[in-house]
């Protein structure tokens, strides 16, 4: 497994802004566990990790590869 590393993500659905400036490194071997209030975009952010949806801003970095 490798480090994912996010920067600045964000995500707008029209007007909506569902995800705002998010960063955060998860390292190799480490666990993560998103948790918050129905739509506050911790699937969205899954997506976006996933590569199944497009950020409209920021970079995701997979071992060190965008």
């Amino acid at each position: 497994m490798a480090d994912i590393e996010l920067h600045a993500i964000e995500k707008r659905y029209g007007d909506t802004r569902v995800v705002n400036g998010v960063s955060l490194t998860i390292r190799d071997g480490e666990f993560l566990t998103l948790v918050g209030p129905s739509g506050c975009g911790k699937s969205t952010l899954l997506r976006i990790i996933a590569g199944l949806e497009a950020q409209d801003g920021g970079e995701v970095r997979v071992g060190g590869t965008c």
